[in-house]
């Protein structure tokens, strides 16, 4: 018998390490609620979590099975369990995040203490952490070159669910209500989870928009990318077999003489690179998470006064008086969902418009996005703050009003998401900072002036990046976008 602990991969279909636990023995399945995972967790994780949960139990239970289920500290928990059940050996996925790695050795230590045998295997990723490397065997810190490797690495196949005969006839307990795990129903209407939604997420996007995803992409009014960070966040959904779709889609474009099809199709699969990226990164640099990965960037004067605190409100509430920054985080707190496009908008406003940490703002997504991922999450903030690996130049600074006019041009995901604007038209949308306020509230009385002015806040930035290098005032050239 053996115990196959379930973390961050909830599905029994391409789960590498469930499926060589299921060759070698007899599998109980086993979900583990671990308090001090969950001291990091917010509301509409909790929520996703646990209707996965749901989902993977009647996988099991339609095939005879059950998913064992219990609330604890891991290290004390997993042995219990491996003597209650008699298994001599414990399996689980790999998890790259420092609290992860730190619980896992611990658990590694409580097993051996108890004789029992323990494996792992990489599943979360195509190509483990630590493999691909610079010519010099450092890990690597521009993404590019990153890509062009992973690009081209052979990619395994799903591996099979297992069978009714390979699991244990098992009984477990009734999952707990989110109330009694600490936490809230979300406000947001969290997307449907399990591995039929993903499948069904997956085909929709194979079927239309992943051959315009390179063009249409950026456009959050446009249904134009898969939804799947969610499903591949709590692996309901296995990365090969996402994978396998769009080699598929890719070669069904090629047949077609769809060239430019196809280049989308790739570009699609350099975003999943980019996961590995960050993962790679994280796993390399721990330190990450709550400290700046440029080191000559950790004396950044980030603004901290009640003034800052008062503008990190309004930036939280979506009540900053840009439309496009607001729409964004008020989708997040509907949907526990934020377009990427738009994640980078309201990133760049917090940290270049406001001079704000990022670490406020990487607190925030915690809380609200049902996808949070410590490694995507950390590298797209440090991404727009200028602070991480292969980030964007400090001097490169997003215009909100020019990126809310380039990729909302008809002002329809502003409006859907900003109901105050609802009856204004797109061209005094994306010149709300230049207009009157007298002239504001005649088209929006309840609609908020802008909080700071971009103009002078980008000059401010500049000026704060510059002394963070020991750059001069003049300093490099800036940009915007």
């Amino acid at each position: 018998m053996r115990l196959f602990w379930h973390r961050r991969d909830l599905r029994i279909a391409d789960n590498r390490g469930l499926a060589a636990a299921a060759e070698a023995d007899t599998v109980v399945p086993v979900f583990v609620f671990d308090d001090d995972v969950l001291a990091h967790a917010g509301d509409p994780r909790v929520r996703h979590m646990l209707d996965a949960l749901a989902e993977l139990r009647a996988d099991y239970r339609a095939r005879d099975s059950d998913l064992v289920v219990a609330r604890g500290d891991p290290a004390e928990v997993l042995p219990d369990l491996a003597a209650e059940y008699d298994a001599e050996a414990v399996v689980w996925n790999e998890d790259y995040s420092g609290l992860a790695r730190e619980r896992d050795a611990r658990v590694r230590m409580a097993l051996d203490d108890a004789g029992v045998a323990r494996e792992t295997t990489h599943d979360a990723v195509h190509h483990e952490p630590g493999t691909i490397t610079t010519n010099k065997g450092e890990p690597y810190s521009v993404y590019t070159y990153f890509w062009k490797k992973w690009r081209d690495r052979e990619k395994a196949d799903p591996f099979e669910a297992p069978t009714a005969d390979d699991l244990a006839s098992v009984t477990g307990e009734e999952l707990p209500s989110i109330e009694a795990l600490g936490f809230s129903e979300p406000e947001a209407d969290v997307q449907p989870a399990g591995t039929e939604a993903a499948r069904e997420r997956l085909a929709a996007f194979r079927a239309d928009a992943i051959r315009r995803y390179d063009e249409d992409r950026d456009y959050p009014g446009k249904e134009a990318t898969s939804r799947l960070s969610t499903d591949l966040k709590w692996g309901t959904i296995g990365v090969r077999e996402v994978y396998e779709a769009t080699a598929e889609a890719m070669a069904a474009a090629e047949a077609d003489g769809d060239d430019d099809g196809a280049e989308a199709i790739g570009e699609f699969q350099s975003q999943l690179a980019w996961r590995e990226f960050y993962t790679q990164v994280l796993w390399a640099n721990p330190r990450v998470v709550s400290q700046n990965y440029k080191e000559y960037e950790r004396d950044i004067e980030w603004r901290d006064d009640d003034d800052a605190m008062a503008d990190l409100r309004a930036w939280k509430d979506g009540e900053t008086g840009y439309p496009i920054v607001d729409a964004g985080m008020r989708q997040l707190r509907e949907e526990a969902y934020m377009h990427n496009r738009v994640r980078m908008i309201v990133a760049s406003f917090l940290t270049k418009d406001l001079l704000l940490d990022w670490r406020h703002g990487y607190e925030h997504f915690k809380d609200y996005l049902a996808d949070h991922d410590t490694a995507n999450d950390n590298g797209g903030w440090q991404w727009a703050a200028s602070t991480g690996t292969d980030a964007q130049p400090y001097f490169r600074i997003f215009n909100p009003m020019t990126q809310g006019e380039r990729y909302d041009p008809d002002a329809e995901y502003i409006s859907e998401y900003v109901p105050e604007l609802s009856g204004v038209s797109a061209e005094n949308i994306h010149s709300w900072h230049e207009l009157s306020v007298g002239r504001r509230r005649q088209l929006a009385p309840k609609y908020p002036d802008p909080v700071v002015d971009h103009s002078e806040m980008r000059e401010r930035a500049l000026s704060m990046f510059k002394r963070a290098r020991g750059e001069d005032e003049e300093g490099a050239e800036a940009s915007a976008d």
